[in-house]
């Protein structure tokens, strides 16, 4: 209970310290904000559970945003000239010079597609070389990590790109379901779900039935728990620690789109500190760093108090910009250790 504990006094804080934070606005920009990181905390959560750590993700975030914008101002170019398809699909590709114009059709569902590809691929690198070399994922993934930010860089050249606008309107735009309900217009405010929380919704879903309810979780469990009597039992260790690595990198590809949607645009200096952000998220809801342990509804929980104290701290009058993050260092370590020594009262 002490993460839906702390949760509650974050909350009940600041309610009473920012008259207006008890409002419609204030749950649609939780919502807003937490999408991304939700969508990202999923694959990290299963990457923990199985004992190991995935440091590219903010990074592999950026590098799907970046690749998403250039090839969305690029695509006819690259289409012609690097996949050979423009004379193959040439009823279906509008392809032009590079800025040609929005892409469309087919070519919209490649912008998309590729960006996720490509982010799954560095997961499965990452995988497949902590397997082989035996060496920790920490290492890997760092070196993944500068990997993912040299090719954003190479290929952005530090330039803005726009990106598809799909991606703007699933980041910006809500849901009204009071108008659906004939509600009030002060009830409909609060009522206001944005589609990147629908999103997250069926990412957090999704992850939660195959860690809860399939094979492939429980072997997840057993990986991270004790890898070696895994091991012994007939689990394949090393393709569960690929199989979440990958997992890790696809959905932090989704998350880096998403952001960019919500952003509108895809920029180097976004998803700067998703890595650690992500990260408190899963461990502030009670994941083990040290594996076995945890689950999609505690990283939903950590999720929503990393960002109420994000969004609630910048509604607080009295605290300037300069205290902001030294009150939430303060008080994710106050959240953690207590959190920690509760946990361990409890075995």
């Amino acid at each position: 209970m002490a993460p839906l504990v702390s949760l509650a006094v974050l909350v009940l804080f600041f309610a009473l310290a920012a008259p207006n934070f008890v409002r419609g606005a204030t749950l649609l920009a939780v919502l807003k904000q937490g999408s991304a990181m939700a969508i990202v905390a999923v694959g990290l959560t299963y990457v923990l559970i199985c004992a190991e750590i995935d440091l590219a993700v903010g990074m592999t975030a950026l590098w799907s945003a970046c690749l998403c914008g250039w090839l969305f101002q690029n695509w006819g170019w690259f289409l012609a000239n690097w996949c050979g398809l423009r004379h193959i699909l040439a009823g279906a590709w509008a392809s032009g010079p590079p800025g040609a114009g929005p892409a469309e059709g087919a070519a919209l569902v490649a912008v998309l597609v590729i960006p996720l590809a490509a982010s799954l691929a560095l997961g499965l690198a990452s995988g497949l070389l902590t397997v082989w070399s035996r060496l920790p994922s920490f290492i890997i993934t760092l070196a993944m990590m500068f990997i993912a930010e040299g090719m954003s860089r190479f290929l952005t050249k530090s330039a803005t790109f726009k990106i598809p606008d799909v991606l703007s309107r699933l980041g910006n735009d809500v849901l009204d379901v009071g108008a659906w309900l004939g509600l009030p217009a002060w009830l409909r405010a609060y009522l206001m779900i944005p589609y990147g929380a629908v999103l997250a919704a069926l990412v957090l879903l999704a992850g939660h039935v195959i860690l809860q309810h399939t094979r492939f979780g429980r072997y997840v469990y057993m990986t991270g728990g004790n890898r070696e009597a895994a091991r012994l039992a007939g689990v394949r260790t090393a393709r569960i620690v690929v199989a979440c690595l990958a997992l890790c990198a696809l959905t932090a590809g989704l998350g880096g789109l998403l952001n960019a949607g919500r952003l509108t645009n895809a920029t180097l200096d976004q998803n700067k500190d998703l890595l650690l952000s992500a990260v408190a998220c899963v461990v502030l809801g009670g994941t083990s760093l040290f594996g076995g342990e945890g689950g999609i509804g505690k990283t939903l929980i950590g999720v929503l108090t990393f960002t109420v104290l994000n969004v609630g701290l910048m509604q607080v009058n009295w605290i300037n910009d300069l205290a902001r993050q030294l009150l939430t260092g303060l008080v994710l370590l106050v959240a953690l250790v207590v959190n920690g020594v509760l946990a361990k009262g409890r075995s």
